[in-house]
This record gives structure tokens, sequence and C-alpha cells, in this order.
């Protein structure tokens, strides 16, 4: 499970961090608002822990752009503000859980459970996929850049959403074959090269960011930046 910490005090970051990759989990750390942003558009992560006191643009403006843009993975934020109504504002941004500082690590590790647990169960989740300006609803399956729709074909879109859910992750030939084709596809054939040579052209080709990239000797990988 990727998570990502959104937190500037170092210790809290590297307790945290420790912590999740002693359970198993693969952590992210970011240590101001605008940097998690960033890392938000071009990766996946299955949950957000996120401090609100943040240099920049604070947890709460975070939680709340993020939500305005669609996306939907689960916010846990951390503070050492425990009043009522900061916990009731942290929530009223889109948050799932509020957590207050000091805490027990086993306190985490529950929350964190819990809002997997809540999230898979909501039929909704997971319905936008959203990097830079491009945006794809899986369950209309519309695919649009800057506003604009741009159409695809029925394995055209398959091959996107699939380079989409996997962002910043070079994918193999291989690994796009089984995943987007027949498992026992030829593995000679350079139908991959040439269906991502169809979607740069409608991806890429009239924006200014490019979003398709190829990885020499390795395959191909969906980010923001080259």
């Amino acid at each position: 499970m990727n998570i990502l910490i959104v937190e500037d005090e170092t210790n809290v970051a590297s307790f945290i961090h420790r912590g999740l990759s002693e359970e198993g989990y693969n952590p992210s750390l970011a240590m101001d608002g605008q940097t998690a942003l960033d890392m938000i558009l071009n990766h996946q992560y299955d949950v957000l822990i996120l401090d609100i006191m943040l240099p920049g643009m604070n947890g709460m403006d975070l939680c709340r752009k993020i939500r305005a843009m669609g996306i939907e993975v689960p916010v846990i934020m951390l503070t050492a503000l425990g009043a009522t109504e900061n916990i009731v504002s942290g929530l009223q941004t889109g948050a799932d859980d509020y957590l207050v500082k000091p805490f027990k690590f086993a306190e985490l590790l529950a929350r964190i459970e819990a809002v997997v647990r809540r999230s898979t169960k909501n039929p909704n989740s997971g319905k936008l996929l959203l990097i830079d300006s491009l945006e794809i609803d899986t369950l209309a399956k519309i695919v649009k850049r800057e506003g604009i729709i741009i159409n695809l074909t029925a394995t055209e879109y398959k091959l996107l959403e699939y380079l989409t859910i996997n962002r910043g992750i070079v994918l193999s030939r291989e690994q796009i074959l089984g995943n987007v084709w027949d498992i026992n596809f030829d593995m000679n054939t350079n139908v991959v090269d040439v269906y991502i040579n169809y979607l740069r052209k409608k991806i890429d080709k009239n924006f200014s960011t490019k979003l398709i990239h190829t990885i020499v000797g390795m395959g191909y990988t969906l980010r923001k930046n080259q």
C-alpha cells in the first residue's frame, strides 16, 4: 500500500515513515503542501497522512484543493490542534479522519486500516483519475485534457487507464501486454509501441506538457515531468 506522509516536523515524519516501512507499507514523504500536491498529481496513493500546519500551502488548503479536483484518496489529518472546532474544520475540508498529536503509532495504524476499509466499500471511489490537465472518468469512460474531450478506441482507453493508474511507475512492454492485451500475446510484437504512439498523438501532441515518456531500455511511464 502506497502512503504519502505530508509532515514538516522531521522527527514526526521519520517516526511515521520508519513505522510504516516496518509494517510493510510503502511510505513516501513530502515536507510542504506544494510538494505534496505535485506528488499526488503524479503518483497513485492509497492513503494521505496530512499535517495541518505546513509551510506554504497548509494541510486544510491542500485537502480542499485535491477534493475540488475530484481526488478521493483517503486523508487522515495530523495536528496538535485538538479543539472541537479544529477537528470539525479539518473534516469539513474533506478529510476522512483526524488524529491529534501526540499519538500512539498503533492508533495511527488502526485509523489507516479503517479509512481504507471505508474507501473500498465506496462505489464512487476511483471514479476520476487526474494528472496535470488530463482527466479520466473511469465509470463513463470519458477522457478530457484541458476540458477538451479526447476520443479513444477501446484499446487506447484501456492502455491510457492502465498507465494512469500506475502513473510514475516505469512499465515494461511485457507488463503492458499482460495487462492491456491477452497475457499470451506474442511477446515479439511491437503493438505496445504502436499504441503508445497513437496515444501520444491524441494525449500529448497538442499540449505543452508531455505526459507519456519513454524510458530507454525499460519501457514507458505516465507522469508530469520527464
